[in-house]
Order: C-alpha cells, then sequence, then structure tokens
C-alpha cells in the first residue's frame, strides 16, 4: 500500500497533525489499489520500472539497520503486511533475511511482486493475496511484521474504519508471535496516536529517527516511525 495524506493538511505527523481529522478518501478503498498496481503492473512489463519506493529508500534502510542492532537471527519469520510491490522484501533478502513473507489484498500488487521478486533472483520469497483484517490460518507464527503505510489507508476507509483499525490490532496479536516485534511507519499518526492505537496487547520498545521540518515555527515530523513488542499475554 502507499502513503495516504491526513485530512486537507500535509499529511504531517508533527505537532499540527492532531488538529486535523481523519477523512474518509479513495485511497482506503480496495478498489484504488487495484487500479494502481494495474497501472504499476503494466508499467513493469513495460519497461521494467517496479513503482515507488513508500516513505523512500531510507525507510527501508532504517528497518534493516533496527533488525541488525537486535541482531535479529537472519531465519526469523518476517511479514511485510501490504507488501505492495515487494520491494522492502527484496532489500531484506539482499541483507540475508531468508524467512520472507508478503502479503497484499491486491493481486495485482502480488502479481507485480512476484515479478520484481523474479527480476531479482529471489524465489525464496513467499507471496500471498491476502486480507490482513481477514487472514488465513496459515498465517501465524511471524516474529517480525512491518507495515509501511498500511494502517494509514485502513484509517481512511468510508466503511467504518475505526472498526476495522481495531480488527487490524486483533489481526497483529493473531500474526504475531508473543514478544515479537511489530515495526510501522506512518505519515498520518502521532507517536502519541500510535500508542494508544496499540495500547491493548503491546508495548512501545522504541522511536526511530525519522526526517524532522519547521513549520509555523514549530518542528515536527512527517513520518512517524515506532518498534512494538507484543505482550506474552
Amino acid at each position: 500500500m502507499a502513503r495516504p495524506q491526513r485530512g486537507a493538511g500535509p499529511g504531517m505527523a508533527g505537532p499540527a497533525a492532531a488538529e486535523e481529522p481523519f477523512s474518509p478518501s479513495v485511497l482506503g478503498t480496495r478498489e484504488h489499489w487495484d487500479a494502481a498496481y494495474d497501472r504499476e503492473l503494466q508499467t513493469f512489463q513495460d519497461i521494467g520500472d517496479a513503482g515507488e519506493v513508500w516513505f523512500g529508500e531510507e525507510s527501508m534502510t532504517r528497518i534493516i539497520r533496527w533488525l541488525e542492532k537486535q541482531k535479529v537471527p537472519l531465519d526469523s519469520p518476517v511479514l511485510d503486511i501490504g507488501t505492495g510491490n515487494g520491494v522492502l522484501l527484496i532489500e531484506l533478502a539482499k541483507s540475508g533475511y531468508t524467512n520472507l513473507t508478503g502479503i497484499d489484498y491486491s493481486p495485482s500488487a502480488i502479481q507485480l511482486s512476484e515479478k520484481v521478486r523474479e527480476k531479482e533472483g529471489m524465489s525464496s520469497i513467499k507471496l500471498k493475496v491476502e486480507d490482513f483484517l481477514a487472514p488465513s490460518a496459515e498465517l501465524s507464527g511471524f516474529q517480525i511484521c512491518i507495515d509501511k503505510g498500511t494502517f494509514d489507508a485502513i484509517s481512511l476507509n468510508p466503511d467504518n474504519a475505526a472498526a476495522k483499525r481495531k480488527q487490524y490490532v486483533r489481526s497483529l496479536c493473531t500474526v504475531l508471535k508473543p514478544e515479537g516485534f511489530f515495526l510501522i511507519t506512518s505519515c498520518n499518526w502521532t507517536k502519541e496516536e500510535l500508542l494508544n492505537e496499540f495500547r491493548e496487547g503491546f508495548e512501545v520498545l522504541e522511536e526511530l529517527p525519522t526526517p524532522k521540518f519547521c513549520f509555523g515555527g514549530r518542528i515536527g515530523n512527517s513520518v512517524t516511525a515506532l518498534v512494538f513488542q507484543r505482550q506474552k499475554n
């Protein structure tokens, strides 16, 4: 999935962000992402371009550096929630991680990520069409779950986004092992808001550094990146 923005503002996750309400958006619908990845799939077939890296390459580097700093075993099962073009999984594989799975509810996204995987020669990466809000029974036992923009998009769904956010947390508890790690990158939510959204069953371990900006004399972050750990009980 991609980088939806909050309300009519600049998608800030800084001090001014809390003043902006969420508004339903086409960015929260499956139809939008199916159409978007249909276009990206065609572009890849035409010119070999895998498309945009959501939140930029620095977001992938930030995640990989944290995993390396924590000495997470390279064979730990990793799930990329809303994998899109699968480029994050490619970079994880290049860094030595061997047990990688990507899911997306858009079949076109999975088709695209399969072609990117084939081009990069990373046949061991597992890719599946899955709706994270209704995960299959086989989607379980992950030590690491990663989200770059998927929770943002769910938050903009025109059909009862609040209930979908709660279901997201329940799904996360289903697929992530107790004491497993959840790394989330968001351009819609502040740290305090994410702490509230994931207060049941999770504790925050660390806020990862992200670029800062000055807006109206106040300093904030355009992106929030947090690491949570699932509690034992």
